[in-house]
């Protein structure tokens, strides 16, 4: 069974003026609706502000440009024919990184981020899909370089920007390929998701219009490069000449301290930090006052931890975004308001909002499809499309994979993955129905439900309880059938690049038990 339903009546964003050419000619459309564009739009805006803050350097809006120019450069001059259209960046947050995601939009490419600190088969396996022309490298990519064994085979690693620089940036269209990240699908194989400068286009004048950001707007970068939702903040600070701040590993522990220090005022992260804050000894107090908009994605938002967060930073306003890379970054967003959200939430996960302007969603069997400017055009290997499109109505749809319903408003909230739909004992198991049960049980601050042999096991952060107590408090709200039958106490979830909490992880974990 299908549902219909427009997207949520927001005003169209405000027009956007074109890009400037800080360059000289072709004239003043050069990267109009582009990544390149937004830089440019910010460089005009604030030619001498910061655009990047690493540690304890500081690169203003020319310095940045001119880098990506050089790199630009060195990258034409390797590629035969100067005409490269992948470029992979094998980076960390570093300043080289930056201006190389920078560069390849400047060299009329599109870029293809990898992490340093992957495994060397799946970094391969994505240099092989992506089809690279060139590669910028930092040192912490340099260094893993012999790992990759003959898979750069023929393929220019710049390291240094040598030769001549570009004059300017190369120009490029809406339909071509802005970025290819990849994602893990069922079978684990990274699957390459290749957005064009239009769909990203479509969600940064969303995002500009509805948050108003300016030149005096500080940026938290907390997501690595390979993950999609490190482009709001790359190009969401850089479209309004603000100010990106590379957030460290090391910033956490005292992170009001780090956010004061450089006066963020948008900060962006996975939700799992609320948490993480949390089981601090100090706790999560007040000490954001700097932030005027807080913003979470990646992974569902619990009620209490929106609730926590606000608390802490009562000047800001929190919202909850939600979206899939082929919806590029983000495609709905729920504003939380304490009187009116906790009431609209669903096994204490905060709704995912209305879709943005320009995307219509579609309930298949509860599934949620989605089409419309954002949708990227499909992946780059065209046998992964094969389940992941649903054609209805005359219109192609993206198949999430994840549970929706509707609110009689038409705010959609999350009902969980339909990969997380499981049969335990027969019976079909939603794993976050059994998580949110598993968080009402007395002593249990956080918990995740991962299936193992062919039952549940449940991983727990909190006062440490028999798993009889355990078993006998969840009888209360949960059928015989779906109680986990272990249960195994942690100090805190693992977390992946970006922080997000690590459930392949912990599965392997359930596994490896018997």
């Amino acid at each position: 069974m299908s549902t219909v339903a427009p997207c949520w009546p927001l005003p169209r964003p405000r027009p956007v003026p074109p890009a400037p050419d800080p360059g000289g000619p072709p004239g003043p459309s050069l990267g109009a609706g582009t990544l390149t564009g937004w830089f440019l739009r910010g460089l005009a805006l604030s030619p001498q502000g910061e655009a990047v803050r690493v540690g304890a350097e500081r690169v203003d809006y020319r310095r940045l440009h001119r880098l990506a120019l050089d790199l630009a450069g060195a990258v034409a001059a390797a590629v035969p024919g100067g005409r490269p259209r992948r470029v992979g960046l094998l980076a960390s947050r570093s300043v080289r990184a930056y201006a190389g995601m920078l560069a390849a939009g400047y060299a009329g490419a599109a870029v293809v981020p990898l992490h340093p600190e992957f495994p060397a088969e799946r970094t391969v396996a994505m240099i092989a899909a992506a089809g690279l022309d060139a590669v910028i490298a930092d040192e912490r990519g340099a260094a893993v370089l012999p790992a990759l064994g003959g898979a750069l085979d023929g393929v220019p690693v710049i390291r240094e920007a040598a030769g001549p620089a570009l004059e300017r940036p190369r120009p490029a269209g809406p339909r071509d390929v802005a970025y290819v990240l990849f994602t893990s699908g069922s079978t684990g194989r990274p699957k390459g998701v290749p957005v064009l400068h239009r769909n990203v286009d479509a969600y940064l004048r969303f995002v500009h219009d509805r948050y108003g950001f300016h030149t005096g707007d500080v940026f938290s970068q907390t997501f690595d490069l390979t993950f999609d939702l490190s482009v709001f903040d790359l190009f969401a600070a850089w479209g309004s000449g603000g100010t990106v701040v590379s957030v460290p590993p090391t910033a956490y522990a005292a992170l009001e301290r780090f956010v004061a220090e450089h006066g963020i005022t948008v900060w962006f992260s996975a939700p799992s930090l609320i948490s993480q804050l949390g089981r601090r000894p100090q706790g999560l107090r007040g000490g954001f006052d700097s932030l005027r908009w807080s913003l979470f994605c990646g992974e569902p938002l619990l009620a209490r931890d929106a609730a926590a967060w606000q608390a802490a930073a009562p000047r800001s306003t929190v919202e909850n975004l939600y979206g899939p890379t082929e919806l590029t970054i983000s495609c709905s967003v729920h504003r939380w308001d304490p009187e009116r959200s906790p009431g609209r939430c669903v096994n204490d996960i905060v709704p995912i909002g209305h879709l943005h302007p320009g995307l219509r969603h579609l309930l298949h069997d509860g599934e949620l499809c989605v089409t419309g400017d954002q949708m990227f055009p499909g992946y780059l290997d065209p046998a992964d499309d094969t389940g992941r499109f649903l054609d209805h109505g005359g219109t192609r749809w993206y198949r999430t994979g994840d549970l929706a319903r509707e609110l009689p408003d038409g705010e959609l909230v999350h009902l969980g993955r339909r990969d997380h739909q499981v049969q335990v004992h027969g019976v079909r198991v939603e794993l976050a129905e059994v998580e949110s049960a598993l968080r009402r049980v007395g002593g249990v601050r956080d918990a995740v439900a991962v299936p193992a042999h062919g039952e549940l096991t449940a991983f727990l952060l909190g006062e440490r309880r028999p798993p009889g107590d355990l078993a006998q408090e969840l009888r209360t709200m949960l059928p015989r059938a779906v109680i986990p039958r272990r249960y195994a106490y942690l100090d805190a979830f693992p977390l992946n690049a970006n922080r997000k909490v690590d459930r392949k992880e912990l599965s392997a974990r359930a596994a490896a038990e018997r």
